[in-house]
């Protein structure tokens, strides 16, 4: 159970220099869509949760309110700051450096923002990566196009070598733009500069096209992914219905969430059977996918499946469910699902005299890949701000999110506790079970 402490955000010391946002701050009334500094956002939000703690409200754990705070830690004049971006690519990446810019340059006045190349290599002397001068007008038009303009890189690096370069350019905030091995490599990062008595924000904005993190609703570039992942179960559903036992079979990014297969699926209505990691599921046997497909063929003559690439994984490797060994940031190679799927489809129907017209999709790599649309590049540019904010006024180890629909700051250590995920007795799931028709039966 998450207490009040869970919920602590660590500082850098007293904050004594007004904000250059103070007349925007002042203006500003107190309504329902604004929360003051010295509030809470409450982390749990049904009358029933708040009452089984049996606590006073001011013992109930919540999130310190993003925004912009009335007295700043860092002299904006003598401020520097640098930006990186670390994992896979995701829609919005180039929006949220952009956000860090225009912020810390129009509004806070810092004049000095730097971007390193290639992730945390970017800091590592042997690599030979060249610093980027971020200013506002580099920056000005990259939201428009995928990636980052930064580039990227996976695996680990020297926490101590990344510090030796902060302190050598003299770097007072730095924005980590990664997922959660990118987080867990910047509380290193924050160790080692406490252990050195420095005083340098480490602020994230978390990024992950899975939508994994806990504690903030929905990552940046997650509706652009299964917005654009919709056009792929849209046109296996064209084929599908094009012949006779045609399916359509697309395999979407999710090794450990489903979250894009599932809202993907229910952004077209077109899927009849959803799989994902969360779910267990078993081919054969009466109560087995490939009866429930076979029944599917039967009644409707076409089908369309929908599997993120952990689902199944169980089914893999002598059932052990053990990968294909690590990448460099030390994930498991998962197993390729879909091609899995597609020859134990293929396989059973040719063993049963069954006609078969299967058409495979994997759209990933030109999902991650696209621009933001404007849902999430509204979603980038806010996070950016919030994480200027923070910095600015001393906040370090956490990241912005965004929780019951308001921004707020989240400790790095909570942020990574454990993986978000579709809760199979929760009202997502319900929805795609009831959108689908697929039997409970077989998962």
């Amino acid at each position: 159970m998450m207490e009040v402490a869970d919920f602590a955000v660590k500082t850098l010391g007293p904050c004594r220099i007004d904000t250059p946002l103070l007349p925007l701050l002042n203006s500003r009334r107190q309504t329902y869509h604004s929360v003051d500094e010295s509030d809470r956002v409450l982390f749990d939000d049904t009358a029933s949760a708040i009452t089984a703690r049996g606590i006073p409200i001011e013992q109930l754990p919540g999130f310190e309110p993003a925004g912009p705070q009335r007295k700043i830690f860092f002299d904006p004049s003598k401020c520097r700051a640098g930006i990186v971006t670390c994992g896979g690519l995701c829609p919005g990446l180039n929006d949220v450096i952009r956000g860090l810019v225009m912020e810390l340059s129009f509004h806070y006045g810092v004049r000095k923002i730097y971007g390193f190349r290639n992730g945390y290599q970017g800091f590592i002397a042997r690599y030979g990566r060249s610093v980027v001068d971020l200013t506002p007008e580099l920056v000005s038009g990259i939201n428009e196009h995928g990636g980052t303009i930064l580039g990227t890189s996976r695996g680990e690096q020297d926490s101590h070598e990344i510090v030796d370069c902060l302190e050598r350019m003299n770097i007072n905030v730095l924005f980590v733009i990664g997922g959660d091995g990118s987080l867990r490599g910047a509380l290193d990062v924050a160790a080692v500069i406490a252990e050195r008595g420095e005083r340098i924000a480490v602020v994230g904005i978390p990024k992950t096209i899975d939508n994994d993190i806990q504690f903030i609703d929905q990552s940046f570039g997650f509706q652009t992914a299964f917005s654009v992942a919709t056009e792929s179960i849209r046109s296996a559903h064209v084929e599908a219905k094009a012949s006779p036992n045609g399916v359509g079979l697309v395999r979407l990014m999710g090794r450990h969430s489903g979250f894009i297969a599932c809202y993907a699926s229910l952004g077209t209505s077109d899927a009849n059977f959803v799989l994902i990691p969360e779910v267990p599921f078993h081919l054969q046997g009466d109560n087995g996918f490939l009866i429930a497909l076979r029944q599917r063929l039967e009644q409707r003559g076409h089908a369309v499946i929908v599997v993120a690439e952990g689902a199944g994984q169980h089914l893999l490797s002598n059932g052990d469910g053990s990968g294909n060994g690590t990448d460099a940031s030390g994930n498991v190679k998962l197993h390729d699902v879909g091609l899995y799927l597609k020859q134990k489809i293929s396989d059973y129907f040719t063993a049963n005299h069954l006609e078969l017209n299967l058409k495979y999709i994997d759209p990933s790599y030109a999902i991650r890949s696209v621009p933001a649309n404007p849902y999430d590049s509204v979603y980038c540019l806010r996070l950016a701000h919030n994480a200027v904010h923070a910095a600015m006024s001393g906040r370090t180890e956490m990241v912005v999110g965004r929780w019951h629909n308001r921004f707020v700051h989240v400790p790095m250590a909570l942020a990574i506790r454990e993986r978000y995920k579709v809760d199979p007795d929760g009202d997502l799931w319900m929805s795609v079970l009831e959108a689908t028709g697929q039997a409970r039966m077989f998962i």
